[in-house]
């Protein structure tokens, strides 16, 4: 992290981890190239015809003075800012639609030529610290050094985080915990064939999780990963976090997912999906209320969310994208979303009287970047075998830190082995059946539910009296006993 202190003072985190971050992207792109080129070049040193061929091939294509080196190279140069975008520029047309989408390119949204940065003389000296920063031995991302994919993805993610622990309120805007992650994929598992959605993906690691769960339980690539972020620069993030991660079969569109859902198939219709996943901003203001009740896709037909609180648009949009006899969910949730009544609470009670809602889970608090409240995981399933409704209380099972709490993989494997059991737990988790949650008027509220009442031990007052008695008669003797000593000492 010693690029940040590159521009502590100069810009805020939020917006200096666009630099980093695209710095590390053209930095393993160039050791990948160059690292590629100096393989080839052993192999066919004396034909350089074949090793242009070679590297016109591979799964990224760097022109020549687009890479980290040549930027490297003139560092000490006056408009380093100019030749980053350049080479950014140069990097995106060269590789198609890898780093494009319907006209939005990756790197639209970041300048390195920017004034944030200061006058030209502090922008090239800042511009030039951060350079030299990436050509620390600790920064050769080459393969042969490195080793897999999953390193330089890992990093990645590791960034993310760092930046997202920092971030404030705007880090629950690109990023979810990995740990909640984990969670998830665990609990929706996807399969091999499966095609996997996140509306609302952020920096889209959720949906690698999911991708890496595939191939960690069945050793297959066989799968298909979607997504849309309304950020722009989140966007990017995104698409840069795929191509690092490995995962080329993937569409991430930009743009406003309840608004203007892009994710729609050669009719125009909503695109339906095997797995759809999603932690989106939390009650989130200005969602779109005002065009909900015409929506074209008749999303909201259920009823429309409350102006102010997003959760249930989001919730709609999700539940409306499902096929309907392989789909399932998980959703992030604030807990008013359980109980909330009006619009809110009429949405709810055909969610469950249409038998969609399979579990209720319920989290720590401190979990998210950005806020410190509890939320809950909603599970729904299309193809459920009854009407209950399995209740979990998770909220303290925790591992806790300074500022932020984390699951531990031992109260991950137990929030999953009590989903995957679906029986009720004494002080943990309850099977719910619809009449349970009718008599509770379409309540969810987990402690309606989940007992976690622990009875204070019975005291026993005999008990208690005979041991002040028998305390109260040592003293007496202690303080007997000091008085003699104090008075063959002299004193009476």
């Amino acid at each position: 992290m010693d690029a940040c202190d590159t521009f502590r003072g100069t810009i805020s985190a939020d917006t200096y981890k666009d630099f980093i971050l695209t710095m590390l992207f053209l930095k393993y792109i160039s050791d990948v190239w160059q690292d590629h080129y100096d393989t080839y070049a052993k192999e066919h040193g004396d034909s350089p015809e074949l090793i242009e061929a070679l590297m016109k091939s591979e799964r990224f294509v760097l022109p020549k003075d687009a890479s980290y080196y040549a930027i490297y190279a003139r560092r000490h140069e006056a408009k380093n800012g100019e030749r980053i975008d350049q080479a950014l520029h140069a990097i995106e047309e060269a590789n198609g639609t890898k780093l494009k989408d319907a006209g939005k390119s990756v790197f639209q949204d970041i300048s390195f030529n920017t004034d944030k940065l200061g006058e030209e003389k502090q922008k090239n000296g800042i511009l030039r610290e951060l350079i030299e920063h990436f050509d620390k031995p600790e920064l050769n991302l080459k393969p042969s050094r490195v080793g897999t994919l999953d390193v330089i993805g890992n990093a990645y993610e590791y960034l993310i985080k760092k930046f997202a622990s920092n971030g404030g309120q705007k880090a629950g805007e690109f990023y979810t915990p990995p740990e909640v992650s984990d969670l998830i994929s665990e609990l929706l598992d996807p399969q091999p064939g499966d095609t996997i959605c996140d509306p609302a993906c952020g920096s889209a690691s959720l949906l690698i999780k999911c991708g890496a769960r595939v191939r960690t339980n069945h050793g297959s690539k066989h799968y298909a990963l979607y997504g849309q972020e309304a950020i722009g620069s989140t966007w990017a993030l995104a698409k840069m976090n795929m191509f690092l991660h490995g995962e080329d079969n993937h569409k991430i569109e930009w743009g406003d997912t309840i608004r203007n859902p892009k994710l729609l198939d050669k009719n125009g219709d909503l695109m339906l999906f095997d797995i759809v996943t999603a932690n989106p901003l939390f009650s989130l203001d200005k969602w779109g209320h005002d065009d909900a009740a015409s929506d074209k896709f008749d999303r909201f037909h259920r009823g429309v969310p409350p102006k102010t609180k997003g959760d249930y648009a989001f919730i709609s949009h999700m539940i409306q994208t499902l096929k309907p006899a392989t789909g399932r969910m998980g959703v992030v949730v604030p807990h008013g979303v359980l109980f909330r009544g009006s619009s809110e609470g009429k949405i709810r009670q055909q969610l469950i009287e249409e038998n969609l809602l399979d579990a209720v889970i319920g989290l720590p608090e401190k979990l998210f970047y950005g806020t410190g409240i509890p939320a809950a995981i909603l599970i729904f399933k299309k193809d459920k075998i009854d009407n209950n409704v399995l209740f979990i209380d998770a909220s303290r099972e925790y591992k806790s830190g300074k500022n932020q709490n984390e699951l531990s993989p031992e109260n991950i494997k137990k929030i999953i082995a009590t989903y995957r059991e679906g029986g009720s737990v004494d002080k943990y988790a309850y099977i719910a059946s619809l009449k349970d949650i009718q008599d509770n008027d379409y309540n969810l509220n987990i402690p309606r539910y989940v007992d976690t009442f622990e009875e204070e031990d019975e005291i026993d007052l005999v008990a208690v009296r005979t041991e002040r008695l028998e305390l109260t008669a040592q003293l007496d003797a202690l303080e007997a006993e000091m008085a003699g000593y104090l008075k063959e000492l002299g004193y009476e």
